[in-house]
């Protein structure tokens, strides 16, 4: 786990589609992409936690897809930040990422993905970089396999399997 801490820079973006980009092909760096997660996390639509959450995904070829979480009244039906942001990326093609930064508003304490985040990361890898962010732009670097070890992923439906469970239902 690294934390780092950085003084707020100022960015310039071009904006490509869905697609975010700072240069075409260009290296995204870690400062820019917590920006870009900041900047997701103010069109969070949370009415009901007042809990807002920004993502910014990194695929392999330098784009940012970014999402932020949306609630519903019928609670269970909301939809996480980090999953908005990868499942803007999958649905424009992308199924490989470097990165993804992550942000709240909470000052004491970096922000964490939850439990079903976690496994939906994990689904398109377990060696990819999770940054865990303050507002102060501080961020704790992990991976998904350390905040998910252990886990279960598409390769495990390929293992062997017992075929001939009787069912008792």
């Amino acid at each position: 786990m690294e934390c780092v801490k950085f003084s707020g820079d100022v960015m310039h973006i071009k904006e490509h589609g869905s697609r975010h980009l700072s240069q075409e092909g260009a290296e995204v760096g870690v400062k820019e992409l917590i920006q870009r997660s900041q900047e997701a996390k103010k069109q969070a639509y949370c009415p009901y936690s007042k809990f807002r959450v920004g993502a910014a995904l990194l695929t392999l070829d330098n784009s940012v897809f970014t999402g932020c979480n949306v609630e519903n009244a019928c609670y269970n039906l909301g939809v996480c930040a980090e999953r908005n942001a990868i499942s803007k990326a999958v649905s424009e093609g992308y199924r490989s990422f470097k990165a993804i930064a992550i942000a709240s508003d909470l000052n004491d304490q970096f922000i964490s993905p939850c439990g079903g985040c976690r496994q939906f990361m994990r689904e398109f890898g377990p060696n990819w970089t999770v940054y865990l962010s303050k507002p102060d732009g501080s961020y704790v670097t992990m991976t998904v396999n350390e905040l998910l070890p252990a886990s279960f992923g598409p390769e495990d439906l390929s293992m062997k399997k017992v075929f001939d469970i009787p069912n008792e239902y």
